[in-house]
């Protein structure tokens, strides 16, 4: 530990965090083609400006920035089969765009995608719990692509500012 705070190493969450403040609104658009992975999405969103920026969730008035994030796709995609052909494994992509916006009004779009994989029974459907456990483990592999894009503008930003 010693070692890594003495060369000056700081976790990419510090970064977004500098690009991104403290107190963060989200919102999500509702999507009406689907609405439900919309809910998931924006569940998944809350509990990663907290776990992974360390930031607060506040009214859109009170914050440093304000994401808009919205549903590219969500799609389900078989991934193993059986000895029999039947679907063992699927892969669930989420694909989100967010628009970010800081309190002096500039803002930015990027796009992120997220992925995870699971199993089910052979030759069953999707349950909802196994659907809904895929939306929401997507969404927060999406998210981690965020925290990613912006925190490497923030590390350009502060190598830029030296």
């Amino acid at each position: 530990m010693i070692m890594l705070s003495g060369c000056g190493y700081k976790p990419t969450s510090h970064y977004a965090r500098e690009m991104l403040g403290q107190k963060i609104y989200a919102e999500v658009i509702i999507s009406r083609k689907d609405p439900r992975n919309s809910v998931l999405i924006k569940d998944a969103v809350n509990e990663a400006i907290v776990s992974r920026f360390g930031a607060k969730i506040v009214s859109k008035e009170e914050a440093d920035t304000v994401l808009n994030v919205s549903i590219g796709s969500v799609t389900f995609s078989p991934t193993v089969y059986d000895q029999y052909g039947y679907v063992i494994a699927y892969k669930a992509l989420v694909k989100l765009s967010i628009t970010y916006q800081d309190s002096n009004g500039k803002s930015e779009k990027v796009s992120t995608s997220g992925e995870y994989d699971f199993s089910i029974e052979a030759n069953s459907v999707i349950s909802d719990t196994s659907r809904f456990n895929a939306i929401k483990y997507s969404s927060l592999d999406a998210i981690d692509e965020f925290v990613s894009k912006i925190a490497i503008k923030g590390l350009q930003n502060g190598n830029n500012n030296q």
